[in-house]
């Protein structure tokens, strides 16, 4: 009976500060320098830019990432250390708002169509239902249920090299949504048929515009 393989990297594992900082060496100083406290007029541009921000939370169950995107701008500048960020309708998991009420800690990453450099945002978050923050949001007449009020410790541009490998924006790469499962076919079969993929398909088009916002 053969032995079971140890899990990847076992072998060679990086547990400490000093290895870590041994193999990659000193960070250059344009990395420690375009780091501050508070939202640059350079950086508010980003913001205001950015139709899409990844937001991570913590919670006593771990990490989450979550997609948050509207058009350019949804992401409103309260002024140069505080930031507003609607909820919008979804499936109403609200892992990122339980995470929130949990530990206010979070994360941003702002990614702009066609530009390399992404922009990051730490610091703490608040939830409110403010009538006078929701009404800011609102489109067609409809509110999100809160806004999150993003209180900035720590901003910086990083640099396009990811954005670049993955070819991002470029169309040449892009495929089809038929190349991969549908919503559908997942549900179906995690569910063990309980959903009806097939059914689920043919209605998503018409709920998704329904319940945009």
């Amino acid at each position: 009976m053969s032995e079971t393989p140890p899990p990847p990297g076992s072998a060679h594992p990086v547990t400490d500060l000093a290895a870590l900082e041994a193999l990659y060496g000193t960070p250059a100083a344009a990395s420690i320098r375009k780091e501050i406290d508070y939202l640059h007029p350079h950086y508010q541009a980003f913001v205001k830019a950015a139709p899409f921000v990844a937001l991570a939370t913590q919670g006593p169950d771990g990490l989450d990432v979550s997609p948050r995107g509207d058009p350019a701008g949804f992401v409103h500048l309260h002024d140069d250390r505080t930031l507003l960020l609607p909820d919008r309708r979804g499936n109403s998991r609200i892992d990122s708002l339980r995470n929130i009420v949990h530990d206010p800690r979070v994360a941003l990453l702002f990614l702009i169509p066609g530009v390399g450099e992404t922009l990051r945002v730490n610091g703490r978050a608040v939830i409110t239902t403010d009538p006078g923050l929701l009404a800011r949001f609102a489109v067609a007449g409809k509110l999100p249920l809160s806004v999150l009020v993003v209180h900035v410790e720590k901003v910086f541009f990083q640099c396009s090299r990811a954005v670049l490998r993955a070819r991002l924006w470029d169309p040449a790469v892009q495929i089809a949504r038929t190349a991969l499962p549908s919503t559908g076919t997942i549900l179906q079969d995690l569910s063990q048929a309980e959903i009806d993929g097939k059914a689920y398909d043919a209605a998503l088009p018409g709920r998704v515009k329904a319940t945009m916002y």
